[in-house]
């Protein structure tokens, strides 16, 4: 009785429903095609299961024998045994063959499908081509052995360090903890939120999705809450006005650069040729009549590489009879429907983005200066109220769809994220307006006379965020960061609208195949209430360890 009083009601129904959950995914081969479905379990992959463990394990244990030896470690002498499951662990990982199919399911998945010539074209799932696989192994021959070594010589060196006759921070010891914290920590960074787990991609997809979103939404809330604190002077006031008229002076550089002028060139009865770098207001214009003489009608276009492809176009009588042409290019032959000038798209578009942000700046100092205030703080200020005001789909939409495209525009193709970064940052961006709120509240709520108390015994600014207010803030604000972590994992599965494949991008997947009515929509709904009680577990286990009050 204990037990069951221990936990919450909710909880409590859950723990209930529990047996006949179960019942539910073993008798019926719906609800298990279905399940196997969200969770994203390929065919075949139970073979990748072994060597995931085993380095799941090696790394974890490598990691857990830092944690045991700290000084308030409850149990200091779980460290060895965790030292002896490392060097088992790396053992297996040196001397076991289970481990190559999921090492060679990650370089598989790791690679463009399209492009490399590591995999084999048109074979689901993803399988290493001979070449690829015998260098595969040939990696594996020298790394596994040079983990085992890393670990022996981390450990030895740890545990020398720690001799009677050794201080407790010697420097045997630190070199020690180096080593395992940087080999098994990068390791188990690479395993769980890199790797590709092809026995459930699926959920590894949310969970990475909702860490990674979680992680850079509180940064950036920490971002937005320094801003805040920042003091505004006149030195501070002059060089924004500065750089406001600087920013403004680059624009106008821009946006009075010499006109190129342009013809419409031939007659409207086909199709008009449109030549590649052409101004897109120009485009526009042709297409919807927005000049002088224009028909009525939408008029259709045909892109061309150049005039010469445009004009070879007319003379072939290919459905083109007209072409907008650079005016040096066109023939004197064709009649001219249009004459005018345009700047060029990428002196346009640089000049009123830089005019932009001299807007933005401009109105930041101009805030300031008018309430005695930083313009950053203002500007953080702005940024959190405009964002808490925007639903999050719409966030997610436009990070994710205009504006990566127009970054990938701008920078040629070179910065083209793929879909899953860019529901990331839409994510973190829509989130860290609460994070930011919720972190000033807990700042807030540490007396001034600490502050104050830290000054007086000559601790700076950073200082004293560091060692009086960000701890006692954190330990006030551990609920409702839990309760973002809950929510932003449950929101993950807007991320589906980009065509990431998580947990719900699977199901809608699965139930247009299936033709399903419940079984889909019931499993993904159980499963996300699981993973959200895991969730508000862990939170849970954070609070008592910090022993939070109600206040």
């Amino acid at each position: 009785m204990s037990f069951l009083r221990s936990v919450r009601p909710s909880n409590l129904i859950i723990l209930t429903a529990l047996p006949f959950i179960i019942y539910l995914f073993v008798s019926s081969g719906d609800y298990q095609r279905s399940l196997r479905a969200i969770l994203g379990v390929e065919n075949g992959s139970s073979a990748f299961v072994p060597g995931f463990l085993a380095l799941a394990v090696a790394f974890s244990a490598g990691l857990c024998v830092l944690l045991f030896s700290r000084a308030k470690a409850s149990r200091p002498k779980w460290a060895v045994a965790a030292a002896v499951l490392n060097v088992a662990a790396a053992g297996v990982l040196l001397l076991g063959h289970n481990i190559h199919p999921f090492i060679a399911s990650v370089v598989a998945n790791g690679v463009d499908a399209f492009k490399s010539e590591l995999i084999v074209k048109g074979v689901t799932p993803r399988q290493l081509t001979e070449a690829a696989d015998l260098w595969v192994r040939g990696v594996e021959a020298w790394l596994f052995p040079a983990y085992l070594l890393l670990t022996l010589l981390g450990l030895g060196l740890f545990f020398a360090g720690a001799r009677a006759d050794e201080p407790v921070d010697s420097p045997l010891r630190r070199v020690g903890r180096w080593i395992l914290g940087v080999v098994n920590g990068a390791g188990l960074i690479f395993v769980f939120f890199f790797a590709h787990i092809a026995f459930a991609a699926g959920v590894a997809t949310t969970i990475r999705a909702a860490i990674a979103a979680y992680i850079l939404a509180a940064v950036l809330g920490l971002v937005w809450v320094g801003l805040l604190q920042l003091h505004s002077t006149v030195r501070t006031s002059l060089y924004f006005a500065v750089a406001t008229l600087v920013l403004a002076l680059v624009a106008g550089w821009f946006l009075l650069q010499p006109r190129d002028t342009y013809v419409l060139a031939g007659t409207l009865q086909g199709k008009v040729g449109i030549v590649t770098n052409t101004p897109a207001g120009l485009i526009s214009a042709v297409r919807f009549g927005q000049y002088e003489g224009a028909p009525q009608t939408e008029t259709p276009v045909r892109t061309f590489v150049g005039p010469t492809e445009a004009l070879a176009s007319i003379a072939k009588n290919e459905g083109v009879s007209a072409a907008l042409l650079p005016a040096a290019t066109a023939p004197a032959d064709l009649p001219v429907l249009w004459k005018t000038e345009a700047l060029n798209d990428r002196d346009r578009a640089t000049g009123i983005t830089i005019a932009v942000l001299a807007i933005i700046l401009g109105l930041l100092t101009f805030g300031g200066y008018l309430h005695q205030r930083h313009p950053l703080a203002i500007g953080s200020e702005f940024i959190v109220d405009t964002i808490r005001g925007i639903p999050m789909l719409v966030i997610v939409l436009y990070v994710g769809l205009p504006l990566s495209g127009a970054l990938k525009d701008a920078t040629q193709g070179v910065l083209d994220p793929p879909n899953l970064v860019r529901g990331i940052v839409a994510m973190a961006l829509a989130y860290s307006a609460y994070l930011a709120e919720i972190f000033r509240s807990g700042i807030n709520a540490i007396p001034v006379g600490q502050v104050e108390a830290a000054r007086s015994i000559g601790l700076n600014r950073w200082q004293t965020a560091r060692l009086v207010i960000l701890p006692q803030a954190f330990r006030i604000i551990i609920p409702p960061l839990g309760n973002e972590l809950i929510a932003i994992l449950k929101d993950t599965s807007l991320l589906s609208i980009l065509s990431i494949r998580d947990i719900t991008q699977r199901m809608r997947e699965f139930q247009s195949a299936s033709f399903l009515p419940f079984a889909p929509y019931n499993s993904a709904a159980i499963f996300y209430i699981f993973l959200t009680l895991a969730a508000a577990s862990l939170v849970n286990m954070v609070e008592r360890k910090y022993d939070i009050k109600h206040r």
